[in-house]
C-alpha cells in the first residue's frame, strides 16, 4: 500500500530534487525535462486517441471495416523500424531528428481535424487514412530515437522506480483528458465538441514538441556493425533476447485474441449500457495507474523478466474471470476482470520497456528495440483480427460460448502458457 505522504517525497527525490540550494543536478532536470514531455505527450495522445479516434472516423463516415483497419495499421508499421534502426545509425546525435519527426508526427495527426472544414465528405475518409497512416510511420523513427535516448538519460539504478513515477503522473492525467473530452463530446454537437477537442490537443501538441526542445542531446554510441543484416543478425545471436521476444509476441497474440473484443461482448452480446462500459473502462485505467508505482518499486529489487513473469497469470487471470457469468452476476465478474487486467497490463506494458531499455546492449540497443517491436507487432495486428472472425464463427454455437466461454478458454490457455514456457523463459532467463 502506498501512502500519500511517501509517494510525493520520493516523486520530489526522484524527479526534482536540488542539488545545493535550488540548481537541479543535470542529471534531474533531465529527469523533470522527461516528465513533463510525459505529460504534454499523454494529454496530446489521449485526446486524439482511444475512444475519441473511434468516434472521430465515424463522425467521418468510417464503418467498422475501415475503423478496424486504422486502429490496427499502426503495429504493422512496426516493421519498418528494423530499416530506422539501421538507418539512425548515420546520424551523430539523435536529438533534433527526434525533434523533426516529433513535430512532423505532431502535425501530420493534428491535421486530422481539418479534414470536415477544407475537403468534401466523399474525401473525408481516404485522407484521415492517409494523413494518420504518415503520422504513425514517422512514429515508428520517434520509438527508435525516443526509448534508446530515454535509456541513456535514465540511470539503470532508478529505471524501475521513476518509470513507474512517470507513467503514474502521465496515465492519470491522460485519464483526466479521456473524462472530460467525453463530457465535452455529450455535452455539444459532434462537429463542435471534435472542434473544441482538437484544438486542445493542438494546444497540448505544440507544448509537447518545445519540450522535446529542452532534451539533451546524449552523444549516441553506435552499433559496431555497418550493414543492416549483421545487425539484425546479433539481435537473434542473443538467445536469451530473442527467446524473450518470441514468447511475449507469441503471449499477446493469445492476449489480442479476446482482449480488444471485450467492449464488443458487452455491448452487443451482454447489452451493457455505454455508461457503464466507460465506467469499467474508468475502474480499469485506475487499477493500471495505481499499480505502476507499486511495479516500478519491486523493480528496483527484481529484475524486468521476473516480474514480466509475474504479471502474465493475473492477465491470464482477467480473461478466466469471464467464466465466472456461468454463477454468478455480470457486474461483479467484469469489474473483477477490469481490475486484474489493469493491475497485470500496467506492470507488462512498463516491465517490456524497461526490458527493451536495460536488458539490451547499448550500442546494439536500436536494433533490438527494432526488432522487439516488429515481432511483437506482427502478433498484434493479426490477433484482433483473427479474434474478431473466430467470434462471428462462433454466432451458430449456444450464446453463453460467445459470451464467456472463449475467453474462458483463451485465459486458461494463457495461464498454461505461463506457468509453462513463461517460467522457462522468462522468470530463469539470464
Amino acid at each position: 500500500m502506498v501512502t500519500t505522504d511517501r509517494f510525493p517525497k520520493e516523486c520530489i527525490q526522484i524527479i526534482t530534487a536540488h542539488k545545493g540550494r535550488r540548481k537541479l543536478s543535470s542529471q534531474r532536470k533531465n529527469l523533470y525535462i522527461a516528465t513533463t514531455e510525459g505529460i504534454s505527450t499523454s494529454l496530446f495522445q489521449a485526446l486524439l486517441g482511444g475512444p475519441f479516434l473511434t468516434g472521430y472516423l465515424l463522425y467521418l463516415g468510417a464503418d467498422s471495416s475501415v475503423i478496424g483497419f486504422v486502429l490496427s495499421i499502426t503495429t504493422l508499421f512496426n516493421i519498418v523500424q528494423i530499416f530506422i534502426a539501421f538507418l539512425v545509425q548515420k546520424l551523430q546525435a539523435r536529438k533534433w531528428t527526434l525533434v523533426i519527426f516529433i513535430a512532423l508526427q505532431r502535425t501530420l495527426w493534428g491535421a486530422t481535424g481539418l479534414i470536415p472544414f477544407v475537403l468534401s465528405k466523399e474525401w473525408w475518409v481516404p485522407v484521415f487514412i492517409v494523413l494518420y497512416a504518415s503520422a504513425f510511420l514517422s512514429n515508428t523513427v520517434i520509438n527508435v530515437l525516443w526509448t534508446s535516448l530515454l535509456g541513456d538519460i535514465v540511470p539503470a539504478g532508478v529505471r524501475g522506480k521513476y518509470f513507474g513515477i512517470r507513467n503514474t503522473i502521465t496515465s492519470a492525467l491522460g485519464s483526466i483528458a479521456i473524462f472530460a473530452g467525453g463530457k465535452l463530446l455529450d455535452s455539444y454537437p459532434e462537429s463542435t465538441g471534435f472542434l473544441i477537442l482538437y484544438i486542445l490537443a493542438w494546444f497540448f501538441g505544440i507544448m509537447n514538441i518545445v519540450t522535446f526542445c529542452f532534451y539533451p542531446d546524449i552523444p549516441f554510441e553506435k552499433s559496431t556493425e555497418n550493414r543492416i543484416m549483421p545487425m539484425i543478425k546479433k539481435t537473434f545471436r542473443d538467445k536469451s533476447f530473442i527467446n524473450s521476444t518470441i514468447f511475449l509476441a507469441s503471449w499477446l497474440f493469445l492476449q489480442t485474441l479476446v482482449v480488444p473484443l471485450f467492449s464488443y461482448v458487452m455491448l452487443d452480446l451482454l447489452h451493457i449500457n455505454y455508461q457503464t462500459v466507460s465506467l469499467l473502462t474508468v475502474v480499469q485505467t485506475f487499477s493500471m495507474m495505481s499499480s505502476l508505482y507499486v511495479w516500478g518499486n519491486l523493480n528496483a529489487k527484481y529484475s524486468n523478466r521476473t516480474l514480466l513473469f509475474w504479471t502474465l497469470p493475473i492477465i491470464a487471470g482477467s480473461c478466466l474471470a469471464w467464466g465466472l457469468l456461468s454463477f454468478i452476476p455480470v457486474l461483479p465478474v467484469l469489474f473483477l476482470s477490469h481490475i486484474l487486467f489493469g493491475i497485470g497490463a500496467g506492470g507488462f506494458n512498463q516491465l517490456v520497456f524497461n526490458f527493451t531499455i536495460g536488458d539490451t546492449p547499448k550500442s546494439e540497443r536500436p536494433m533490438f528495440i527494432a526488432m522487439f517491436a516488429a515481432i511483437t507487432g506482427v502478433a498484434t495486428f493479426f490477433g484482433p483480427m483473427i479474434g474478431g472472425q473466430l467470434f462471428k464463427l462462433m454466432k451458430v454455437l449456444p450464446d453463453w460460448v460467445q459470451q464467456f466461454g472463449f475467453q474462458t478458454v483463451v485465459g486458461f490457455v494463457m495461464l498454461i502458457v505461463a506457468l509453462t514456457f513463461g517460467r522457462r523463459i522468462l522468470k530463469e532467463a539470464k
